[in-house]
Order: C-alpha cells, then structure tokens, then sequence
C-alpha cells in the first residue's frame, strides 16, 4: 500500500510539473499569435521608398510566385474575399507596384502581374527574409529527424488551433 501512495503522489507531482510547462509553452505560443495579429498594421521599409504594409508586402511575394494570378486565386490564396484582394491590388497598383490585364480568354477575368518596381519590392523582401531569418533555417537543420517532426506536428496543430479561432 504504501508503494502505491508513493506512485500515485509521484504521478500527482509529473502531472502538475508537466501542466505547467505545456501552460508556458501555450502561453508563448499566444503570445506570438498575438504578436503576429497586432503588426498587420506595422509598415516595413525595404528602401527606396518602399514602404509597405505586411499585407501590402505579401500580396507582392505571392504574385511574384505566380506571375499572372487572378484576383480570385489570390483570394483563395489568403483565405480572404475577392474584395479585399481588390482594394489591396488597386492600392498597390496605384503606387506603381503591380499591373492589372483582362485575360484574353476571359474579359471578365482580371490577371495581376508585379511591374518593375514590384519586382523590386519582391526582391527586397526576399533578402529582407534572407537576413532576418537565417538564424530559424539554422535551428530547424540542426534538428534530428524526430525533433523535426515534433515542431511539425504542433505547426500543424497550431494551424488548426488557429482556424477555430480567427
């Protein structure tokens, strides 16, 4: 009887110890949530003026990924209404970063393409990645396989934590 107290207070204790670290490590993960959620409103230089948005910024990459996407597939792309695609590509057309045409097979279809200066921005925001961004590259090629996997399998379900939420 008296082994069985010892395991059952010992199994109380690595309860508790453990609670308290996945409260930390959730704790963190809010955090950067937030974080995250609180500079969509955070404008970054890239020189030249350049200043951009976050949204602004990664309307461009995504462009700059696919050449000649449609305002439809952006949407889809972000997860966000034709609508504010809209606005956001009309904005960033007006400051010279993009270029619109009517798809030839479809005139209703609207297809985006970055301009020279857009090309830029991209460039810019890639090296901008490239520098301040090295240091994670380096931690997650450090990992072990197994490691690796762990950190994927919470993105994953930080991902669907995040859709029930926003």
């Amino acid at each position: 009887m008296a082994a069985a107290a010892v395991v059952i207070r010992t199994e109380v204790r690595y309860n508790r110890v453990m609670k308290k670290k996945s409260y930390r490590a959730m704790s963190k993960f809010m955090r950067l949530i937030e974080t995250i959620a609180n500079s969509k409103m955070k404008q970054l230089d890239f020189g030249d003026g350049m200043v951009l948005y976050r949204g602004e910024i990664h309307m461009i990459r995504a462009i700059g990924d696919h050449p000649g996407m449609f305002i439809s597939e952006i949407a889809r792309y972000f997860g966000v209404t034709r609508a504010v695609i809209s606005k956001t590509v009309l904005k960033i057309e007006k400051s010279g970063y993009v270029r619109k045409e009517i798809d030839p097979l479809d005139k209703k279809r609207v297809q985006v393409y970055l301009t020279e200066r857009g090309e830029a921005a991209y460039q810019a925001h890639n090296a901008f990645h490239l520098k301040k961004d090295d240091y994670i590259f380096a931690h997650l090629e450090g990992l072990s396989a197994k490691e690796l996997e762990a950190v994927s399998v919470f993105l994953d379900k930080a991902q669907q934590m995040i859709d029930h939420h926003f």
